[in-house]
């Protein structure tokens, strides 16, 4: 009587086939039982997966493929300006957002005008040829939104200080690439521009207004740069 209570139960077990856990594990089985239920054997294939957990991998930074990263742009200091962003990718939209703020006055017054104030930017990169090993890497297309403001000493009006205020909508087209926790980004960016210009210099530490080919519009921003930096 307890072999056939025993049989019984392990058979309810078995007839449910598999247990399977939502992002724990998998557990399937199968069992046997003798014609007279003198011997009863049940045989298990356990599996561990993580469910989600490829999904949740890819929001994951790991030290094979860091999503965050810390840059400088170390030609900014040779204009008068320290600048410092931090980037973010969104491997699932193949993305990424980054926000760059600057101190204008720290750096080399190369100038000599004295300037200080700040600039903040918002840029959002659609990476054009998408690397699933490392998030932070390839050609991208990046518009970007920037505000520019500083005062400075006027060469024009000796003993003055002036406004220089203006925002900017730019398209950036740009390369990025990492190797282990050192990241390079190289662009350049074009696009329209609004506001009270630095007349006497046409420059706004993060982009110059237009100045060439003999011809001058401080409606059109312009730059290109390099930043440097460290990925985690």
């Amino acid at each position: 009587m307890k072999k056939l209570l025993l049989i019984a139960v392990l058979a309810g077990v078995c007839a449910s086939g598999a247990y399977a856990g939502t992002g724990i594990g998998s557990l399937a089985g199968s069992c046997s039982a003798s014609a007279d239920g003198s011997a009863f054997s049940v045989s298990a294939d356990a599996s561990a997966h993580l469910g989600s957990g490829s999904a949740r991998s890819a929001s994951a930074s790991t030290a094979d493929n860091p999503l965050n990263a810390v840059k400088i742009i170390f030609l900014s200091w040779a204009t008068g300006s320290t600048k410092i962003s931090y980037e973010r990718a969104l491997p699932s939209h193949h993305q990424s957002a980054e926000l760059c703020a600057s101190l204008i006055c720290a750096g080399y017054d190369k100038y000599d005008n004295n300037p200080l104030g700040f600039t903040t930017r918002y840029a959002h990169k659609f990476f054009l040829a998408w690397n699933d090993e490392r998030s932070l890497n390839g050609f991208y297309v990046r518009p970007e939104l920037m505000w520019s403001r500083y005062t400075y000493d006027s060469h024009q009006l000796p003993g003055t200080r002036k406004l220089a205020n203006m925002g900017a909508l730019l398209a950036t087209a740009g390369v990025q690439w990492s190797w282990g926790h050192f990241l390079a980004d190289a662009w350049f960016v074009g696009g329209p521009a609004i506001g009270t210009p630095n007349s006497e210099t046409l420059y706004h530490h993060g982009f110059a207004l237009w100045n060439y080919l003999g011809t001058r519009n401080e409606n059109i921003a312009m730059s290109f740069s390099i930043r440097l930096g460290y990925c985690f």
